[in-house]
């Protein structure tokens, strides 16, 4: 069964480069690196499709905007598709500083409203989850929102290109040889 990379974020310029499309950028980063070629229309978000070694994968961004991003994954429900196994999202996380990233293989949403639509759509938490950092909310924002909604500032984008390497060859593991060894390798 074929691999499914899903990148959360919000389609559209007016996102581009804000926090809570570190998923799209990072989904950007792996089709580049890997030479998938461009991303393709599918049912509710692009696609760019390839191997890593021998194991099919495919790179998605559901273009549903952020709080509708289970729809994208409806399609990748069948009898072979175990998201248990066979997926893996990369999102934002405020939990962890600008610079950093987890592997997850499973657990709850945690209050992030694209993980509880993906959660929603497979009707399922156990699916492996690339935690990226964005920072927590500073005191002078009143709304969380307005917070990952905002571009990132320089010095995170380069906290972000720093780890870009990192975080593909953690996903490459992952592809390649299970959540299990790549949490063990790349989780500090």
């Amino acid at each position: 069964m074929a691999k499914a990379i899903v990148g959360l974020g919000n389609p559209g310029p007016e996102y581009e480069r804000t926090r809570h499309n570190a998923g799209y950028l990072l989904a950007d980063r792996l089709a580049a690196r890997w030479g998938f070629g461009p991303f393709r229309r599918a049912d509710g978000a692009v696609a760019a499709s390839g191997t890593l070694g021998s194991v099919p994968v495919r790179v998605l961004k559901p273009t549903t905007f952020m709080n509708a991003s289970g729809d994208a994954l409806r399609a990748l429900r069948s009898p072979t598709f175990n998201p248990a196994d066979d997926l893996l999202v990369l999102v934002d996380d405020v939990a962890f500083e600008p610079g950093t990233f987890r592997l997850k293989g499973a657990g709850s949403a945690g209050g992030h409203n694209g993980l509880k639509s993906v959660e929603s759509a497979l009707r399922r938490q156990d699916y492996a989850r690339l935690r990226i950092g964005v920072g927590a909310k500073p005191p002078e924002y009143d709304d969380l929102a307005d917070w990952v909604l905002g571009r990132m500032l320089p010095e995170e984008r380069a906290a972000f290109d720093r780890i870009a390497d990192e975080m593909a060859d953690a996903v490459a593991c992952w592809a390649v040889d299970g959540i299990e060894r790549a949490m063990n390798r790349f989780n500090r």
